[in-house]
């Protein structure tokens, strides 16, 4: 092989070298550099393999193994040089691991093809990236549950149309965050069954002619299956996009979630407030506390979303097999796992600091009728039909509200001249925590139904991990 800096590996076939600006479109090493490890792990398992099946020589895999120690020691420690002439980590790992090892080093890629490599490689990298993103998920639920058990029974208001509904408690409020992240920790772990497919062995696009054994090396990388057709495992991408569209959900939860705790914060609301450092001053307006970590969750759910719509707009158009369209992959999914990763970190850590105003809630039920459906339950249990019902409700409402009062501080004579059945125990169900207490079944907002939403979903997740 020459010496040439500009030597290409394919350079035999043309007749000038690459342009400096097509070099610089070209090359992925910018950023796929972040798969070495995975590149690595994937080329040992290969080599191995190949040693096995008798492709190379038992020499030829002990100077490859020996060869990527020591690139990956230079890589670790800032020593290896990254050149732009080689386009990728693929071919600056093989160009420095033939310079350590010789002839190994060229044999090495018997067999694959960069088309099968680097589709292993990101699905390696997406598995643990997965992984990580699965347990800073349980991490955060935790945070979420801990602060639904202190706060279980602790009565706000619950809204539609952000209006005033019925009451409910902040711990019910959290544990339906619990629940929206337990679904999103089972969509990673079915996306990572379908990423978890080994590529390696179908080479450019039709497999090789080499003896090799698939298994062995799904067995030696943890792979649990292996991409049935070469053409499909060379060229799809849809693992990637159904993470990034699962990632997408995850951001879709949290930015719910935001937009509550930036209104909630508000003097208007006065519900909770954040630690400070999780907030930011203004340079002009020396009062001023703003959710600034809310905030940019909202935003950076934009960012993911767009990342799924990227990928999908890649692949849309692409012919089998192969093309060079899908280098354009990498960078949306890295951006995509680092944004998840440090949303759902500091996400885990700003819930743990939250510091909750429970006179502020129950003034706010005070303010929305929020029993008035209890009062609707109530004549139904009297034989009322719900419709008349509701309507009896409504016109009570109407005149709690000309009076300015609650529905439990009309008078009982009042209130019997809507509905004769009414009596004196109407006003347990029109209390705040009767209103809770009735709600005892599963999924409801007594502070025990609560308690035991707690208590199920720590041991779900003990027993999930």
């Amino acid at each position: 092989m020459t010496n040439d800096a500009t030597h290409k590996t394919w350079s035999g076939r043309f007749d000038e070298p690459v342009s400096e600006r097509v070099k610089r479109y070209t090359a992925s090493i910018p950023f796929d550099w972040r798969l070495w490890r995975h590149d690595i792990q994937g080329s040992l398992a290969h080599a191995r393999m190949l040693a096995k099946q008798g492709i190379i020589s038992t020499e030829d895999l002990a100077a490859i193994e020996r060869g990527m120690a020591q690139i990956a020691q230079e890589i670790e420690s800032g020593a290896f040089e990254w050149s732009l002439d080689d386009e990728d980590i693929h071919l600056n790992i093989e160009r420095r691991l033939t310079a350590l090892v010789g002839d190994a080093g060229k044999r090495l890629h018997t067999g694959r093809s960069r088309n099968d490599q680097v589709a292993t490689d990101i699905r390696l990298w997406l598995r643990d990236a997965i992984d990580e993103i699965r347990s800073r998920i349980r991490t955060l639920q935790t945070a979420l549950l801990d602060l639904a058990e202190q706060h279980a029974a602790t009565p706000m208001p619950g809204f539609t149309h952000l209006q005033v509904a019925q009451p409910v408690t902040f711990g019910h409020h959290l544990m339906a965050y619990v629940e929206m992240l337990e679904r999103d920790w089972e969509r990673l772990t079915d996306c990572r069954r379908r990423t978890n497919r080994l590529p390696l062995g179908a080479a450019a696009l039709a497999g090789t002619t080499y003896p090799i054994d698939r298994w062995a090396v799904a067995e030696t990388l943890g792979f649990e299956e292996l991409c049935r057709n070469s053409l499909d495992a060379v060229s799809d991408r849809d693992f990637a996009i159904e993470f990034l569209s699962a990632a997408s959900l995850v951001m879709m939860h949290l930015s719910r979630f935001s937009e509550e705790l930036i209104l909630w914060m508000t003097p208007r609301f006065g519900f909770i407030d954040l630690a400070d450092r999780f907030c930011t001053g203004s340079s002009i307006m020396p009062q001023k506390k703003n959710p600034d970590v809310p905030e940019l969750v909202r935003g950076k759910t934009g960012r993911v979303y767009g990342h799924l719509v990227a990928m999908l707009t890649l692949m849309k158009g692409q012919p089998l097999a192969y093309n060079k369209d899908n280098q354009e992959d990498k960078e949306p999914l890295f951006d995509a796992v680092d944004t998840l990763n440090d949303t759902l970190a500091i996400y885990a850590e700003m819930v743990a600091g939250i510091r909750v105003k429970p006179e502020a809630m129950r003034a706010a039920l005070q303010e929305g009728f929020a029993t008035a459906t209890d009062l609707a339950d109530y004549l139904v249990k009297k034989g009322v039909p719900f419709r008349d019902a509701h309507e009896i409700v409504a016109r009570a409402v109407r005149a709690a509200e000309r009076q300015g009062v609650d529905l439990a501080e009309i008078p009982l004579t009042t209130l019997q001249q809507f509905c004769p059945q009414i009596e004196e125990d109407v006003y347990e169900v029109l209390t705040i925590e009767g209103s809770l207490a009735a709600r005892a079944h599963i999924g409801g907002t007594a502070p025990e139904a609560v308690q035991a939403a707690i208590a199920h979903a720590r041991a779900r997740i003990a027993q999930r991990g």
